[in-house]
């Protein structure tokens, strides 16, 4: 088979350094994150400059897509977009690629799956790995010099194109998440099976009514609860979270991997674990009937969920029950059952923190997800929407109270420039981006309104009620989303906007997110008043910002998780018709998302054969010449699906008049 891909050839000029030319930081030189194309044409968009750099593919200089780059301007264009050249690549986006090994002229290279990858990589035919033509595997560039194509070693043979194990490992290892841990780091972690932990200077939980409540597939289990009533009336209520800095240590094997993957990932049919699985699963786990060492945020909370007062240290629990989300929701609803009294203090006071946060500011913004039930194989059966229950908003109103007391504790304990701790930071929106949003609303028809540039968070709750039952109301809730900054893990501390927090951090997760993991260890230093070496500082700051990058990466692997399974849903369903609403309209189509599966494919403007059909992007919505009949966001449509592309994760739809 011919390579779909060409080398660029001798076009590309020699690959400069920064180091090698000299060059000192300036309006000319800039650094971001790199987009291309398909066809090999960079752009480099800095918003806050309000400037795009075309760069075409002779001066990418082997820079590939989502790559952290420094770009040097070379002259303006027509309409001011400026030309560019890259010259220094800061930061690789992938560690490698998943693609299909083909061959031609007796030379072997990899056919990347990935359509912004712009070029094949060769690989060596005495380096193979047992490969055959046409399996998917994973390949990392070994060598690449300007002007021919990059080559490669095949790192991982995943299986055949479009099975299930294959293609859910592609997406894992693109993003650099691996299955499989270091023997090393197994070995570590079992040894911890036979340490026999010094119990005299954690306060004891082990006789108090604790009970933890998850998913019904949960295999890990790292917060409980503990609750009494204490003889004034108030309430002793207790946030366990699994003491996961006792057995991970700094300097070991399983440390250093912990930080390197800095978070679990969740595709949708497995789970790819930060820690192995005898910590995660096991040692970790609050599972029910066994003592487990904890770190624990305790509270003394009245009947109008005030916090009396609050202790942090080091304990050990006892968990009397696993409860299920469901298992839990049905004894309240019942009104009886083991625990029930437990249950309903709780559930009360959560929902008084509910409503505390949201009169503080907090933004209503949940969005409905989606989760597919699988067969043996992988292959989905059908699509079943999430819904939130009380029990859920439970247990996330005390995850959030342990996560604000914690960081506030920090923050407050001493003077600012002799602490460092790892905050969960969310800025306030980008008012260019609001501006953008407030456009988009009323296209559709709706205000919001803005002071000094941006919305109150009331006024988008507002806004959240008023479309509630609107079928346009998905759509919205993402843009909103999508005009908002991104959380971010931070040792510079500018509070949550979201939440409407002032102190934010993530201490309740610990077995599947590495701050977590820092944040406990941090805690214990400053409640045991020892200082940290300012020295450090520096250290803590960039596992802020690698975990914040790992988060995205993570996120990426279970978007593209979640992309492919639609596709492959649909595709067997090819023919068929669904109800489904315009989530988005662009000059070249309709972008469609079926109601119940949330699954996205679009209608092409030119299959609109009843007229010719013209974007107005001023009104967000294509009009039809001649009869005017016009498609907007929002609106609902019988949908046939024409096709489901696997290779391109694409859907294709065509609208069925009624």
């Amino acid at each position: 088979m011919k390579p779909k891909h060409k080398p660029k050839g001798a076009k590309l000029k020699p690959h400069k350094n920064k180091h090698d030319h000299g060059a000192k930081k300036s309006d000319s030189l800039l650094e971001g994150a790199l987009s291309v194309s398909g066809k090999g044409i960079g752009m480099l968009r800095l918003k806050e400059k309000k400037l795009e750099i075309e760069i075409m593919p002779e001066y990418l200089h082997t820079a590939l897509h989502g790559d952290v780059v420094t770009v040097k301007t070379l002259h303006k264009g027509k309409g001011g977009k400026a030309s560019g050249e890259v010259v220094d690549i800061l930061a690789r986006a992938k560690p490698g690629f998943a693609g299909v090994l083909e061959t031609h002229n007796d030379k072997y290279y990899l056919l990347p799956s990935d359509s912004k990858m712009y070029t094949d990589i060769l690989i060596d035919k005495a380096n193979l790995n047992g490969a055959k033509v046409g399996d998917k595997i994973f390949v990392t560039i070994t060598k690449w010099t300007e002007g021919s194509m990059p080559e490669g070693n095949i790192q991982e043979v995943l299986g055949k194109p479009y099975e299930n194990n294959a293609e859910m490992r592609a997406i894992a290892l693109e993003r650099g998440f691996a299955t499989d841990f270091p023997p090393i780091v197994e070995r570590e972690a079992h040894a911890l099976l036979t340490e026999k932990p010094d119990l005299s200077t954690r306060r004891d939980f082990r006789t108090i009514p604790t009970f933890t409540i998850d998913p019904f597939d949960a295999k890990d289990f790292d917060d409980a609860l503990s609750f009494q009533t204490l003889p004034d009336g108030t309430y002793e209520i207790g946030i366990h979270i699994a003491d996961v800095s006792h057995y991970v240590r700094p300097g070991t094997e399983l440390d250093k991997e912990a930080y390197n993957r800095a978070t679990s990932v969740y595709l949708v049919d497995r789970t790819i674990p930060m820690l192995p699985e005898i910590l995660s699963n096991d040692l970790c786990s609050l599972k029910e009937g066994v003592d487990r060492l904890t770190m624990s945020a305790v509270f003394i909370i009245d009947t109008n969920a005030h916090v009396l007062k609050e202790w942090f240290g080091r304990t050990i629990i006892h968990s009397d029950r696993r409860f299920t989300y469901e298992d839990a929701q049905a004894i309240l609803n019942a009104g009886e059952g083991q625990f029930y009294d437990e249950l309903k203090v709780l559930d009360t006071l959560g929902k008084k923190l509910t409503k505390g946060r949201f009169r503080e500011g907090a933004i209503s913004l949940e969005q409905d997800e989606v989760k597919f039930v699988l067969d043996e194989y992988g292959v989905p059966l059908k699509v079943v929407r999430k819904t939130r229950i009380d029990t859920m908003k439970l247990i996330e109103e005390f995850m959030l109270l342990a996560n604000k007391s914690v960081a506030k504790h920090i923050a407050l304990g001493a003077p600012k420039d002799e602490r460092v701790f790892i905050y969960r930071v969310h800025d306030t929106p980008d008012k260019e981006r609001i501006e953008e949003l407030v456009f988009f609303l009323k296209s559709l028809g709706y205000t919001l309104k803005l002071k000094d540039g941006l919305p109150s968070p009331q006024d988008i709750n507002r806004l959240m009620q008023e479309i509630e039952d609107k079928p346009e109301r998905a759509t919205i809730q993402t843009a909103i989303v999508r005009s908002m900054a991104k959380a971010i893990y931070s040792t510079n501390n500018i509070g949550h906007y979201g939440l409407a927090f002032k102190y934010y951090t993530h201490f309740t997760s610990p077995i599947r997110r590495y701050p977590d993991v820092i944040v406990h260890r941090l805690l214990m230093e400053y409640l045991e008043k020892r200082k940290i070496n300012k020295e450090h500082f520096a250290n803590y700051t960039a596992s802020a910002l690698h975990s914040s990058m790992r988060e995205k990466q993570a996120a990426d692997a279970e978007r593209g998780s979640i992309k492919y399974k639609q596709v492959e849903y649909m595709a067997d369903h090819i023919g068929e018709t669904f109800q489904g609403v315009i989530s988005g309209v662009t000059e070249w189509g309709l972008y469609v998302e079926e109601k119940e599966t949330k699954c996205e494919g679009m209608v092409k403007l030119r299959d609109l054969t009843d007229d010719y059909y013209v974007f107005d992007p001023k009104r967000m919505r294509v009009v039809g010449e001649k009869k005017k009949k016009v498609y907007r966001i929002g609106d609902e449509l019988t949908v046939k699906v024409v096709t489901a592309n696997l290779e391109k994760k694409i859907i294709d739809y065509a609208i069925i008049e009624k």
